[in-house]
């Protein structure tokens, strides 16, 4: 696993990697894997060092040489764990399994050893050779960087765009112009590139008679309108051309090694500059490349390179030295024009890297380096990435394999002091080099006794040598830090002087994880070094997530503030919401997350509340139970012809193992996690809210116990399968479940991961109650448009499907979904849509059709609009494909919907579709319905009261209510349904007033506008008169008279418009017709309006049909007082 800084503070990039880490070990742990958890850290390198810089002030190399290596390295190992007590805590805090204790840093001495040992295994294969490089550099940190360090920080920038005149050699009037965006890199210039096979041209300039060399399409670079075209010729026929210098400071290389002279080469482009490309060889990878290939340059040369480590030029440069090259650049374009070679001064805005640390910007310079040889090494590292599994394969097979292909030598060397000392030993000569690869083999050549590898325990010790050549002295550079961390697998085990066969025997890893910059960093390393060390890939499977971004999608940062603390989402949402948040978005597919405090949110309120209220639920049901039974509760098995909701859910549950088990099984965590959070919103809305009266008690003792065992089997399962996900709640319900199911483990994550019980999984119930939920789906629809409450029965409905499959699941079913699912009187299933008005539409996708089809398009569309037949769309549902004008357009690009025709269309039915099913619903009212729903209504509010008053369902309560005026149709309504009501709030009603003394408990007015939790205000009698909104409520104004809502409270945040609605008609009593919401300008809002946006606005009811009735029945409810003890 890769290892974090402990200089710094966890951020959500370091939890999310490490929450992927700790479920995939979690779930191998409860799956039978032995998994060893320790944590590791890196404590070398740049980030280090540069705090220690910060903090004393230190400029450069120098600063330290005068402060001592010793001084120096002690103060960095005093903040290399600075913050190691808040990376204990906030990963503990987060749930991960881990040792802290039995840890690992690249600072032990034992694992710095091991890294000696890896480079000196390379560098008997001839893997390590000396050499230049040119390379990112800070000159902020004085130090080189790896190319993946440069690309981590681009930032956008203006820089001087120069054209500069180079003068042809005994041409008096003629220049060979060149483009760059570094004029500080101008005073190194040793050679002038053109393209072989592309126009050039000679241009003169009418006034002033001097001529230009430039490529043709780029002749208006040099924004001279006075020019006339003499000449045009290829490239190639300028190669060799000789020019004179631009300065005079490294003129002696024409003689030594004929330079200053035009060279060819296809990587000039013409999409900027002027087709000549300027070579400075030492500060261009490219132009280090070019110029070696043309001699120009060697490899063991003295490097044309005046530029010191602080990024200032050297004496070589005398007019500018000691000054940083940046601020140089406008005195040596100066100077260019003074001398007459600058052509045309721009400026250009592009993408240049910063240091990633000290946010500066980074030089490319040659730098004298130690190097491991990839290149040669590329076939096979390509071989075995085949060998390695990843998640996202995208990632493995386009990005990281590209960048293998493209792999260069290794610069593992840096000059710097806080790291692992490169162990090299070498004569003054150079000629002769030891490697050294263990401390004992160090202590045998030197004699002195070594307890540390720093280099202010290793600097001093010098080796005699065995060629007469004195002593021998180690090299003064550290190791890249990248390289320690492709040396973890083998360090962390101090192979190979200890735990040699442990580690040869577990060696490839089965597991790895980190973000997808690795593909550059840790990946990569990993595979060089295991490749040429063992000629095998390092690891056998990976997960590569992506990146974690501030809600904007802007790169998170500390100095803006654009996220919140982790820390703080924690405590206010729990660890467990964090961890499914992270894991169920799009960045466990290598994908970015823009972060919403909000998305934990939703997550806390769609899993962890249904799956407690489930839990507790069930713990309410237990105990009553064993109140009404007299004895201890004891799981009941499910007979094969037992209740089907029954066989629904433990086949639903064992078919959501089986497919958990097989997506963990490939590391998919993407394809996992939805369907485990969907779970408990099918649980709870589907098996329990249908099955509520038999799991009450209320279908018989024997079928309670039945219904109880189920619940109870499939959250013991549930629970044991989310324990990877989320330990602490897991934890929590296995702790109260682990006695009822006679479970024997001390924590549920000591049990085993489910296996599915295949002799439970019945795919053909499974189909039916899918069948049946999809209707459910369609009506609740219908229910939101129309702000009908579930509480109100429907007159009918009728489901409309070609699958007389289908049409049969949901006819058997129909008890469920009339009874408690819909609340219908009467269900209708057909297959004959046009009986009921119905008819197909088409629906293109004009994106991907205007793509494909061009201007055609039109034509198609017009097609598809008018003239399609019923006949070819239902061909198209059969088939996939449909032609229209000579086109075969598929079903992605061209959907069918139901639409409602007719007289039906325009009266009292609401249609609704999805692409298979319509459901035609009756959404006309009557009398004995309006009375059922206030019946349920009075329920509902007792059932609230019953809560606020912490009353559990085995409590005695009793209900006093009076109606005013007696006789009312309300009061009706409630002698009609006074049993039901009794039966199923369990609590006595009695039309009276309370007894004298007794204690009331809690107030049905009170209660009253509390709907779907959401508290609006009201008194006793009513909306009282209101003139404006405080700035988190709604004002509601209907008939004089006004109700404050409030969208937002500590516990919930009203989202829905339907939710609203439903508020609205229980505080005003609108029951019936159609109810409308204005804003004070008459502008009705639309259902489909964000309900936020209305927060301190005022509104206006509008009701148009039989208000005036459901408000007179509900009116006497608003005085009712309600429950005593």
């Amino acid at each position: 696993m890769g290892r974090p800084f402990a200089t710094g503070l966890p951020h959500y990039g370091h939890i999310l990697a490490g929450t992927i880490k700790d479920v995939v070990t979690r779930w191998a742990q409860q799956t039978g894997h032995y998994v060893e958890r320790r944590f590791g850290w890196d404590t070398h390198g740049l980030p280090v060092e540069y705090e220690i810089d910060k903090a004393l002030g230190i400029s450069g190399p120098a600063d330290v040489m005068a402060m001592g290596i010793d001084k120096y390295n002690a103060e960095c190992r005093k903040i290399v764990m600075r913050y190691a007590s808040e990376w204990e805590h906030s990963v503990n805090r987060m749930g991960r399994w881990i040792d802290f204790k039995n840890d690992y840093k690249t600072m032990y001495p034992w694992f710095m050893e091991s890294v000696w040992w890896a480079f000196s295994e390379l560098f008997k294969k001839g893997l390590v050779y000396k050499g230049v490089k040119v390379m990112p550099y800070s000159t902020a940190c004085c130090t080189p960087l790896s190319n993946f360090e440069a690309g981590l920080n681009y930032k956008m920038v203006n820089d001087p765009a120069v054209c500069v005149g180079f003068k042809v050699e005994n041409m008096e009037n003629r220049y060979l112009v060149a483009w760059t965006t570094t004029p500080w890199t101008l005073p190194s210039n040793l050679a002038l590139v053109v393209h072989p096979d592309l126009e050039y041209v000679l241009a003169r300039d009418k006034n002033t008679n001097v001529e230009y060399i430039v490529m043709e399409c780029r002749l208006g670079e040099l924004k001279n309108d006075h020019l006339e075209i003499l000449e045009k010729f290829p490239g190639k026929k300028l190669e060799g051309t000789l020019y004179e210098p631009l300065f005079p400071y490294f003129k002696h290389m024409r003689q030594e090694r004929n330079a200053f002279r035009v060279l060819v080469n296809t990587f000039v482009t013409t999409d900027q500059g002027t087709g000549v490309v300027h070579e400075a060889p030492y500060f261009g990878e490219i132009d280090f490349q070019v110029c070696l290939e043309n001699k120009i340059i060697t490899k063991d040369m003295k490097v044309v390179c005046p530029v010191d480590e602080t990024g200032r030029f050297t004496n070589e440069v005398s007019d500018w030295a000691g000054m940083y090259v940046k601020e140089a650049d406008k005195l040596i374009i100066k100077n260019l024009k003074e001398r007459g070679h600058l052509v045309h001064r721009g400026e250009v805005e592009h993408s240049y890297p910063f240091c990633w640390r000290s946010d500066t910007p980074l030089l490319y310079k040659a730098v004298p380096s130690w190097f491991i040889r990839v290149e040669e090494v590329v076939p096979k590292l390509l071989e075995n990435n085949e060998k390695t599994y990843w998640v996202p394969s995208i990632v493995k097979e386009k990005r990281f394999a590209n960048w293998l292909r493209d792999a260069r030598d290794w610069a593992v060397s840096r000059n710097r002091f806080w790291g692992t000392p490169i162990n090299l030993w070498v004569s003054d000569d150079g000629e002769e080099i030891v490697c050294i690869s263990s401390i004992a083999q160090l202590e045998e050549l030197s004699g002195e006794k070594i307890t540390d590898l720093h280099r202010e325990s290793v600097d001093h010790i010098t080796i005699p040598s065995r060629t007469g050549r004195g002593v021998l002295k180690r090299v003064s550079e550290v190791f890249d830090c990248w390289f320690e961390s492709g040396s973890m697998p083998y360090a962390q085990n101090h192979y190979p002087f200890e735990r040699k066969k442990i580690f040869e025997e577990n060696f490839p890893a089965d597991f790895i994880a980190e973000g997808i910059d690795q593909t550059r960093g840790w990946f990569y390393t990993l595979l060089v070094l295991s490749t040429c060390l063992f000629g095998k890939p390092p690891f056998k499977n990976l997960i590569c997530n992506g990146l974690v971004l501030a809600e904007d999608g802007s790169k998170m940062s500390k100095r803006k503030k654009n996220y919140p603390d982790p820390m703080e989402i924690v405590n206010k949402y729990g660890a467990d919401a964090l961890r499914l948040y992270l894991i169920n978005s799009p960045v466990v597919r290598g994908e970015n997350l823009r972060f919403r405090e909000s998305g934990v949110n939703e997550l806390l309120k769609d899993v962890f509340l249904p799956w407690f209220n489930a839990y507790r639920f069930l713990a309410q049901n237990l105990k009553t139970y064993e109140s009404e039974s007299g004895a201890p509760f004891e799981l009941v098995p499910l007979a094969k012809d037992g209740n089907v909701m029954d066989r629904w859910v433990e086949s639903f549950t064992n078919s959501l193992v089986r497919f958990v088990t097989t997506e963990m099984n490939e590391y998919r965590l993407y394809a996992v996690v939805a369907p485990l959070t969907r779970f408990f919103d099918t649980l709870t809305n589907c098996y329990i809210r249908l099955n509520r009266k038999r799991i009450k008690g209320e279908s018989g003792i024997e079928e309670q116990a039945v219904a109880l065992s189920v619940l109870c089997r499939v959250l013991s399962i549930i629970c044991r399968l989310m324990a990877p996900f989320t330990p602490f709640f897991s934890e929590y319900v296995w702790q109260h479940l682990k006695q009822v199911v006679g479970a024997t483990e001390e924590s549920v994550h000591f049990c085993l991961v489910p296996k599915p019980n295949e002799d439970a999984i019945d795919e053909g119930v499974e189909r039916s109650v899918q069948a049946m939920r999809s209707v459910m789906e369609l009506v609740r629809v219908v229910r939101d448009r129309k702000g009908i409450a579930i509480k109100y029965p429907l007159k009918e409905m009728i489901v409309i499907n070609r699958d007389a499959q289908f049409l049969d699941d949901v006819d058997n079913l129909s008890h469920y979904i009339l009874s408690e699912a819909i609340k219908c009187r009467k269900l209708v299933v057909s297959s004959d849509k046009e009986k009921y008005g119905v008819r197909l539409k088409a629906e293109p996708n004009f994106r991907l059709l205007g793509a494909r089809l061009k201007g055609d398009q039109k034509k198609v569309a017009e097609y598809l609009k008018k003239e399609i037949s019923q006949a070819e769309l239902a061909q198209f549902l059969n088939e996939g494909k449909l032609v229209v004008v000579g086109y075969e357009l598929t079903s992605e690009e061209v959907s069918v919907s139901y639409r409602g025709m007719g007289d039906q269309a325009a009266t009292h039915h609401e249609y609704h579709s999805d692409v298979n099913t319509i459901v035609v619903v009756d959404v006309s009212e009557d009398d004995t319905l309006l009375e059922e729903g206030l019946a349920r209504e009075v329920t509902n509010r007792i059932q609230k009261l019953r809560k606020a008053a912490k009353l559990v369902q085995t409590d005695k309560a009793s209900v006093y209510c009076t109606v005013s005026p007696p006789g009312c149709k309300l009061s009706l309504v409630l002698d009609a349904h006074k049993e039901k009501i009794q039966q199923a709030t369990g609590t006595p009603m009695f039309f009276e007033t309370p007894p004298t003394g007794m204690k009331v408990d809690v107030e049905l007015a009170e209660a009253q506008a509390k709907i779907k939790g959401m508290p609006g205000k009201s008194s006793e009698n009513g909306p009282q008169s209101k003139t404006s909104a405080k700035q988190d409520e709604l004002l509601v104004l209907y008939n004089g008279k006004s109700l404050s809502v409030r969208l937002t409270t500590k516990d919930a945040k009203m989202e829905k418009y339907s939710d609203l609605l439903y508020e609205i008609r229980s505080a005003f009593g609108l029951w019936s017709g159609s109810v409308k919401l204005a804003m004070e300008d008459g502008k009705l809002i639309h259902s489909t309006s964000p309900i936020g946006k209305l927060m301190g606005k005022t509104v206006n009811t509008r009701s148009f049909e039989s208000w005036l009735r459901a408000k007179k029945l509900m009116a006497p409810l608003l005085s009712a007082r309600d429950i005593f003890r």
